[in-house]
């Protein structure tokens, strides 16, 4: 299935550089927890050197203004697409069970969206994401 899936990110373009690296960091891990397969094997180097695995596929990522991103958003959960959501209150927070408790706070429509991370068939995700810029 690698091979027919897409993994892009989408990060919100009014973010600073380091949050918007570490959004992204956040939203591909949700990714490789829940979809396993999507990850390749060890790295090892000419010393023999060992390497923790990455993605077996490119992970494309995106810059989109707050209206764009939450329309991606609600374009990817109509089409049953994985998502991932990083809030403007995960920043303020140091610690998974707050994490989850600030999301559940807050009804879909009013979430302060950053970034979403996005993992299904690549025409799903192709459409759910079309009209979008790659991040510069």
């Amino acid at each position: 299935m690698e091979g027919k899936t897409k993994i892009a990110v989408v990060v919100r373009d009014d973010l600073a550089g380091w949050q918007r690296l570490n959004v992204t960091a956040f939203l591909v891990s949700g990714v490789a927890a829940r979809f396993p397969e999507t990850v390749g094997a060890d790295y090892q180097d000419a010393s023999g050197q060992g390497y923790l695995p990455m993605f077996g596929q490119p992970v494309l990522v995106y810059a989109a203004g707050a209206d764009a991103l939450r329309a991606a958003h609600q374009k990817a959960v109509d089409r049953n697409l994985a998502v991932a959501v990083y809030t403007e209150e995960l920043f303020a927070t140091d610690n998974d069970d707050d994490n989850r408790a600030a999301v559940r706070a807050v009804p879909t429509e009013k979430l302060a969206l950053t970034g979403i991370a996005v993992h299904g068939s690549r025409n799903a995700v192709d459409k759910a994401l079309k009209g979008l810029s790659l991040h510069p």
